[in-house]
């Protein structure tokens, strides 16, 4: 009698850890999730206890591996994380020696300003495809090692190692016998030549980062490691390893050149596969790669949101106005719909295409008849706003490299629950919205790239095929209504974008009523 596989997955994001075991074909089996505190020391900054994080993913391991040891044998683990986040730890105690500065986290621009008046980020964005931002890894592995007293003696010498959080539970799972990076995560770190697929000397050196620091980069499914037997119940390999936004990608079948996703989460980020083209973007979009395969790379081009379900958050725990996320739906739909309300959430600055740490959150055009459910709808059109604001840039970029323009947009994520997000968000970006049948489509992703390492799945044919939606959102408004509200949200960035000296904006634009 023939035994049906497990593939077990850890997925780590910046709000929760989860663990979720999938069966042969890839339907959830057992999953439990843990809370991961986020901690805010100082307006801009944010930070995790990178030991939470750990005892979190244990627990998370631990439970699933229970439900689903019982029926079967677990075949494979794979590790899919939020990117950028850093962590620096002791590589003899594995205890870190700061907490982890979350890709959220604005505290080092001034030292990416200063990396731009010496010129340095056309040569660093041809090298990494990435920009000068305290987004990206770099500048957060300088800050601990010039604030934590001895630091960077310590990584001169060997004595620490720094990871993005896969490499950190990668480090923890193996009992400290492997300290390694997959390449998609590699990528978002400002250190990595995407070209060659290796470290940087001449990056390491801009940015002042000891090499004895790093693991190596290894490719996104292989022989990782063995995750050990105290936290799963049995020795069970490591087979697949990327960072949630390309999971998600690989996750919803976006394997041919032009092939767009969208994850809608804390953030959001838009990603289109490149294939193995590696565009450089003429409209401040990231270059990175989608994954890597036997050392052969294929890339994208992305646009990161930093705040899309985190603005909800934010209306329920600052603001009071929600009792819970899915309450926005219906506020948004019974809110006056010309009431010139523009909300541009720029709590931790603007990303791409703007690319403004500095830049703060403003809500433009408000008047005595405004309530709550016009800030609340204001929210939820930012996301459609935002994502319009990628996908210019995006099929821009695509059109003058002569990739595929994209034909749809698949999206996954929390908010890609809410209807009235999807149908706005088609209507704005002028495409058809397709909704994955998956809402969470990280984990899935990792758990199809252990598969493919396993012979659970036999080709990227076969994972294609698995694809299902769960509905399509086809554009409705018209081409005037749609371009009034952009407009106005165009007017409120500008108060955001506009160079210091240059006076004030003026007032957000008003939609025009449709008739």
């Amino acid at each position: 009698m023939s035994r049906e596989p497990i593939i077990l997955v850890l997925d780590q994001g910046t709000t929760s850890t989860r663990a979720i075991a999938y069966d042969s074909g890839f339907a959830e089996i057992a999953v439990h999730a843990e809370p991961v505190a986020q901690h805010y020391p100082a307006p801009g900054r944010v930070e995790h206890d990178a030991l939470d994080i750990w005892r979190g993913a244990r627990t998370c391991l631990r439970e699933v591996g229970e439900t689903a040891g019982a029926r079967r044998r677990v075949d494979a683990l794979g590790i899919t994380n939020q990117r950028e986040t850093t962590i620096i730890w002791d590589r003899q105690s594995g205890r870190p020696i700061h907490n982890a500065i979350v890709w959220q986290d604005r505290r080092t621009g001034d030292q990416c300003a200063r990396l731009k008046a010496e010129g340095l980020e056309a040569r660093i964005q041809e090298k990494t495809g990435l920009l000068l931002d305290p987004y990206f890894s770099a500048t957060k592995i300088a800050w601990i090692l010039d604030h934590v007293s001895g630091a960077r003696a310590r990584a001169e010498r060997g004595e620490l190692c720094f990871g993005t959080v896969d490499s950190w539970l990668l480090w923890q799972l193996t009992g400290g016998e492997v300290h390694a990076s997959d390449a998609t995560n590699a990528s978002r770190t400002l250190l990595m030549n995407i070209a060659t697929g290796t470290w940087d000397p001449e990056l390491l050196d801009w940015f002042d980062i000891p090499e004895a620091l790093l693991g190596r980069i290894t490719d996104c499914r292989g022989d990782l490691g063995v995750c050990s037997e105290a936290f799963t119940g049995a020795r069970v390999p490591i087979l697949a390893m990327a960072g949630d936004q390309q999971a998600a990608s690989f996750a919803q079948a976006c394997f041919a050149p032009g092939d767009t996703k969208a994850t809608f989460g804390t953030g959001c980020f838009v990603m289109a596969n490149t294939g193995k083209k590696k565009v450089m973007s003429k409209n401040r979009l990231l270059s990175t790669i989608a994954t890597q395969f036997e050392g052969r790379r294929t890339y994208a081009l992305e646009g990161s949101i930093f705040m899309a379900g985190a603005i909800v958050q934010w209306l329920r725990d600052q603001l009071g106005i929600l009792d819970d996320a899915a309450a926005s739906e219906a506020m948004a739909r019974a809110a006056d719909p010309h009431s010139g309300v523009v909300l541009v959430p720029a709590f931790t600055g603007l990303g791409a295409p703007h690319w403004k740490a500095d830049a703060r959150a403003i809500i433009a055009g408000l008047t005595r008849g405004a309530g709550a459910g016009e800030i609340v709808r204001a929210a939820l059109e930012a996301v459609g706003f935002q994502t319009r604001d990628l996908m210019r840039a995006l099929k821009a970029d695509l059109a003058a490299a002569g990739v595929a323009q994209p034909k749809r947009l698949r999206v996954d994520g929390g908010m890609a629950r809410n209807d009235w997000v999807l149908q706005f968000l088609a209507d704005q970006i002028a495409i058809p919205v397709e909704r994955s049948a998956a809402i969470e489509t990280t984990a899935l992703g990792a758990g199809l790239m252990a598969g493919l390492e396993a012979g659970v799945c036999g080709s990227l044919d076969e994972i294609a095929a698995r694809w299902r939606g769960s509905g399509v959102f086809e554009p409705s408004m018209s081409a005037e209504e749609r371009d009034g509200r952009y407009g106005a949200w165009g007017d409120a960035v500008a108060m955001l974008t506009r160079p210091a000296g240059d006076g004030a904006a003026g007032q957000a634009r008003v939609p025009r009523r449709s008739t």
